[in-house]
């Protein structure tokens, strides 16, 4: 099952090319917002799904293309994200140790919706494509034998990061958390249309180019072991989101007037716009592209704009 947020917030399922408009059936769950009433969905889905299921078959729905798609998780309650999580195309000789931080609930934004970059003094700004697992449970001290039993669902997810702003050490919270640094979308697929998390390919694409092409079988600290380190640290509640990192190869500037296209096995495409005011700008290079042309630094330099040093 295929679930999102379209126009004024009203709850649906994807039905093909159709959206259907499953409001009426779920008024009856306790909620102020469109955040506690997808939560109360995933927490109760059980209770709602064959009803669900016999409603959207005799529905017709309206066009996708005609609504506006929202975010389908507005305000989760944690978003936690895995770093350093991939094997980089066997490029790293062990995994580097286990690790995560936060983002903010307010840095999400969905389908259609836009990334503003902030006037901060980062080298760069970088989005990272991944695969999030949505929270099905209350999950606490979790194991990893038991811990997909745990995911009600995954969605397409890109990690926006304000790299460079020191001073050093203390970087996660202003890198990350962001507003609007958190596309997610464009809606939420179930656990059961999804065979084998762990053998999907995640393709990002910037104004059309291919930039990021990998498989969650690069996964260093694969799914369940994720679940297991972050449960053990605090409690997951129905609705958060984990995402489980990127290959870092493929990552490469974001600048004003970009169309970023985020596409997961199985996930759908997710597309977002990016807005700088300060129209600042770099080489469209990706981080293998300058290891390959023994170019220095691990990022392409900032070639014009508020705080370029070519300027």
């Amino acid at each position: 099952m295929k679930i999102l947020f379209f126009n004024d917030f009203k709850l649906g399922i994807l039905k093909g090319d159709h959206v259907v408009d499953i409001s009426p059936l779920v008024s009856d769950i306790p909620h102020i917002g469109p955040h506690d009433l997808i939560n109360g969905l995933i927490e109760r889905f059980e209770n709602y799904r064959s009803k669900i299921e016999l409603f959207v078959k005799n529905q017709n729905g309206v066009p996708v293309d005609s609504v506006r798609i929202r975010p389908p998780l507005p305000k989760p309650g944690h978003i936690d994200c895995m770093a350093v999580n991939y094997m980089e195309d066997g490029t790293r000789s062990a995994p580097a140790p286990i690790n995560a931080f936060q983002k903010a609930p307010g840095s999400i934004i969905g389908h259609g919706d836009t990334m503003v970059l902030p006037d901060v003094p980062a080298t760069i700004f970088e989005g990272e494509a991944e695969v999030a697992l949505v929270i099905g449970k209350r999950a606490k001290n979790v194991t990893a034998k038991d811990a997909m039993s745990y995911v009600f669902g995954y969605v397409n997810f890109v990690d926006g990061s304000a790299r460079g702003l020191g001073p050093e050490g203390n970087v996660f919270f202003q890198m990350k958390s962001r507003d609007t640094f958190a596309p997610i979308g464009p809606y939420i697929v179930t656990a059961d249309e999804i065979p084998d998390p762990q053998k999907l390919q995640i393709r990002l694409w910037n104004n059309g180019q291919l930039m990021q092409n990998f498989n969650t079988d690069d996964m260093a600290h694969k799914i369940p072991r994720c679940i297991e380190w972050v449960t053990s640290i605090h409690t997951l509640e129905p609705g958060d989101i984990l995402a489980t990192g990127t290959n870092h190869r493929g990552l490469n500037p974001f600048m004003d007037g970009d169309l970023i296209e985020i596409e997961t096995e199985g996930l759908g495409r997710l597309a977002f716009k990016v807005r700088d005011d300060l129209k600042r700008t770099w080489a469209r290079q990706t981080r293998l592209q300058r290891e390959l042309a023994k170019e220095p630094g691990v990022h392409t330099p900032q070639l014009s704009g508020k705080y370029s040093a070519a300027k």
